[in-house]
């Protein structure tokens, strides 16, 4: 078994979050029973209903990481991009989504002019716009929840498809799909790689760094944003302050979905093996009834114990006993032969 794989468009992408998904399922369905509980389709559904705001936020934060960049700021946005939407949207929610996500788009593409033009870390300066994105979103909603009136939205936002999905969860499913074609099937994909995997020689080939840098922390707001407005939409309240929740979900997500620290590693699909891995730990245990201490003690073992597997001390060190396994095993077949 090996960890990566190169796909048609000379990019690596890693195998194992999808074994890791893999397994998250088969426990959820596995071990509840051992503890006379059980899973079922609602659990799916649950988990897909999570995935389907939160994985947003952590697909535009993932995209961020792959050009070597971080966005603080996601959540922040998240918040914005959802009260923009209720307080926007009451006669039509399209435009409501169109005004939250735009507004967001152009905050994110400022944060990027700031960070590509100026070299400053973007940590500290997507920092500042999280504050700066809560106080705006604090001000417009009067720093308290705003209810949606239009709960029609939110019905058909929700309303099961197939048991398992909804109009929210296929929307999710659409955005994500189209992160992933224009990551793999464009040069706007193999730009943003090479970007995070070297500043220097990226220039060199002829990619245009600041523009690509500009462009994912746009990209990376109206992402946050969206995922804010469907979860709005969804619940019929647009919150002020959402706390670290859907940063710490975002960034677990993504290096669940081994999405590398240091750039120019992983992808969509990553990403949401990752966010629905989160999803369905959340709802295990839910489903046995756990308390939140437990959930959060074994979600941070299991980030450490990802994230050092697949370190590349680790990975080499890997390859290099394979290597040997095999150079040992050489003489004695040609010996036997």
């Amino acid at each position: 078994m090996t960890l990566t794989r190169t796909s048609r468009s000379g990019t690596r992408e890693q195998r194992w979050p999808v074994a890791l998904l893999g397994i998250l399922v088969v426990a959820t369905f596995v071990l509840p029973p051992l503890f006379d509980r059980s899973s079922n389709a609602f659990t799916v559904y649950n988990t897909l209903q999570i995935t389907a705001c939160l994985g947003l936020v952590a697909l535009g934060l993932g995209l961020t990481m792959i050009v070597g960049e971080f966005d603080l700021s996601v959540a922040a946005t998240y918040a914005l991009g959802g009260m923009i939407a209720v307080k926007v949207g009451a006669g039509s929610p399209v435009i409501g989504v169109i005004v939250g996500v735009s507004v967001c788009v152009v905050f994110g593409l400022l944060q990027g002019l700031v960070i590509a033009r100026l070299g400053i870390n973007s940590m500290a300066v997507t920092l500042g716009g999280s504050l700066i994105a809560l106080g705006i979103t604090g001000t417009i909603g009067d720093n308290k929840s705003q209810s949606y009136e239009n709960f029609n939205v939110g019905i058909f936002l929700n309303d099961p498809i197939g048991t398992i999905f909804s109009v929210r969860i296929f929307i999710a499913i659409g955005v994500f799909v189209l992160a992933y074609a224009l990551m793999n099937a464009t040069n706007l994909g193999r730009a943003m790689r090479a970007t995070g995997g070297g500043r220097r020689a990226s220039r060199t080939a002829g990619v245009r760094v600041d523009a690509v840098v500009i462009a994912t922390f746009g990209a990376s707001a109206g992402l946050a944003a969206l995922g804010g407005t469907l979860q709005a939409y969804g619940t019929s309240t647009a919150t002020s302050n959402p706390g670290l929740f859907p940063l710490i979900f975002a960034v677990t997500a993504c290096l669940l979905g081994g999405i590398g620290l240091s750039g120019g590693r992983g992808g969509p699909v990553g990403i949401a093996c990752g966010a629905i891995s989160l999803a369905l730990l959340a709802e295990l245990f839910n489903t046995l009834a756990s308390p939140q201490y437990v959930t959060s003690l074994v979600t941070g073992l299991l980030l450490i114990l990802v994230t050092t597997a697949a370190s590349p001390l680790v990975v080499r060190k890997w390859r290099a006993a394979r290597a040997a396994s095999a150079r040992d095993k050489s003489p004695a077949l040609s010996t036997a032969l």
